[in-house]
């Protein structure tokens, strides 16, 4: 982490010798840009520490934690297929749940479905694509996050 902090600033001071104006500019575009996402992402972390608060780790073991086997990765793929939470939020969210007692190959299961099937979002899919390919597409995401988890299971 320090080393990305070091690099950040470095290329700022070195963006800034070269050219202040747009150094300047995109400082306070990218301020917009983070002052825009930092509402959501506020609600879906405290929307996350409430669920861990409401819902025991007892549960969340069952469903999603390292003995869960393939109920785990079900359960994580629904989750992961249904939400719409962006990928910003999706890794600390991840973290989250590890520190929880998820399994890995669930996390990675949640995770990639997150970002590669929706279930909400295939209306909209359709319109550009038809069902066939929106279906193809979906099932084949939804095939290869299965097995990004039983992976991420077995390697580490």
């Amino acid at each position: 982490m320090v080393i990305l902090w070091i690099s950040g600033i470095t290329a700022l001071m070195i963006s800034f010798v070269f050219n202040r104006g747009k150094t300047l500019k995109g400082l306070r575009s990218g301020l917009r840009m983070f002052l825009r996402i930092l509402p959501d992402f506020l609600i879906v972390l405290a929307a996350a520490a409430l669920f861990l608060a409401v819902v025991p780790e007892t549960v969340l073991s069952h469903w999603i934690g390292r003995d869960s086997g393939l109920r785990g990765f079900a359960a994580a793929a629904l989750a992961g297929s249904v939400a719409l939470v962006p990928g910003f939020i999706a890794f600390p969210l991840a973290a989250v749940l590890l520190k929880s007692g998820a399994s890995l190959g669930s996390v990675a299961v949640f995770i990639t479905t997150l970002m590669m099937v929706g279930i909400f979002t295939l209306p909209i899919e359709k319109r550009y694509f038809g069902w066939r390919i929106s279906l193809l597409r979906n099932g084949l995401s939804l095939l290869g996050a299965l097995i990004v988890g039983f992976c991420m299971g077995l390697i580490l």
